[in-house]
């Protein structure tokens, strides 16, 4: 599914009605939704996620990069953070780093993981670099609560509950500038152009006659970020609940269906009526399952219907999905109706 959200406009246009801060896209694409192995049609578990020029992956199993080819996502990848070191989410890293060194990468890349799993993976990133040159590679253990600040944008890490250490993660914008009102600009006198872009920026203008004019008396009340969250693998958990609050959307495993709630709560996974269960709870506006066991993974339609039971819209990813997730016209919650305005806002202490 592929929705085009259109070009960013600068502050400084002749003439726009909306001036949006910028029309950034998020492009999410599924690269492996199989759990523990591969299958014909499935790869071991990975997750493309790009936002306008940042591409970053939620793990890398083996095999990733070559679905990174079939399915067109480029290998210009920032980031990449890693759910858990269970050997099917991490071995693809060792492939994709010498492909890339091997093409004379030069920028650096960023490499997260649950703490304290570090040194496994420098282990593995340092497989065929007797010599141990390589591009730069900078590996950051991340705990519960921490936070990697980007431009525009956050991913905040939340502990889950599964084996080993392990994190899900919640992509975060804040909230945006509320609806530019054109005709109410008019009617105060603002000619178009550049005074237009700095009201919508939240910028206070002094027109040629010396009046003020407040960015409020003519935009709107601030307007939802979005939200993108990643399980990983885990039990159902109040932690997902959380991070997943209002969510756009939420990526859950679903690697058994209900036959198998025994055998998912000794591995420490989720069914699809769990996943969906969790949705629920979180209020998401949707939910995508992923991380099959081989037994669904030619046919996922049961885990669906028991999904459905309990929770819409959902569907089960397959490799190669792609979702765009729009911009929302939707109005941010104010402290006084909404205890959780915070979830939304990228104000906590970060990481590079």
């Amino acid at each position: 599914m592929h929705r085009s959200l259109g070009r960013g406009v600068r502050s400084d246009a002749p003439y726009v009605t909306d001036i949006p801060t910028r029309i950034l896209m998020i492009r999410i694409t599924f690269l492996g939704t199989s759990a523990a192995a591969p299958t014909l049609t499935r790869n071991l578990p990975a997750i493309a996620l790009k936002r306008e020029g940042d591409l970053m992956l939620f793990d890398c199993g083996e095999g990733t990069q070559r679905q990174m080819m079939r399915y067109g996502t480029g290998f210009d990848v920032r980031d990449v953070f890693f759910t858990h070191l269970h050997a099917d989410h991490y071995l693809g890293i060792i492939g994709f780093v010498r492909t890339l060194w091997m093409a004379e990468r030069a920028d650096p890349m960023r490499l997260y993981c649950p703490r304290p799993t570090a040194r496994t993976l420098e282990q593995a990133i340092s497989l065929g670099f007797q010599d141990g040159k390589r591009f730069p590679v900078e590996i950051r253990e991340l705990s519960d609560g921490d936070v990697v600040r980007r431009d525009g944008y956050e991913i905040r890490a939340f502990r889950v509950e599964h084996r080993m250490p392990a994190l899900g993660y919640a992509l975060v914008e804040p909230s945006r500038p509320g609806k530019f009102d054109p005709e109410r600009a008019n009617a105060l006198g603002i000619p178009p152009g550049p005074l237009f872009g700095k009201l919508q920026h939240g910028e206070a203008i002094t027109l040629d006659d010396g009046r003020r004019v407040e960015p409020g008396e003519v935009v709107g009340p601030p307007r939802l970020g979005r939200k993108i969250v990643v399980s990983g693998d885990t039990l159902p958990c109040p932690a997902t609940v959380a991070a997943a609050r209002d969510a756009d959307l939420l990526i859950h495993e679903a690697t058994f269906g209900e036959d198998d709630l025994e055998r998912a709560q000794a591995t420490f996974h989720s069914t699809a009526v769990q996943a969906a269960q969790v949705a629920r709870a979180a209020g998401a506006r949707r939910l995508v399952l992923t991380h099959f066991s081989n037994r669904y993974a030619q046919e996922p339609g049961l885990l669906l219907r028991q999904a459905r039971a309990h929770f819409t819209p959902v569907e089960a990813a397959k490799d190669g999905l792609t979702i765009d997730i729009p911009l929302t016209d939707e109005l941010a919650p104010t402290a006084a109706t909404d205890s959780n305005t915070e979830a939304r806002e990228c104000g906590a202490p970060a990481l590079d």
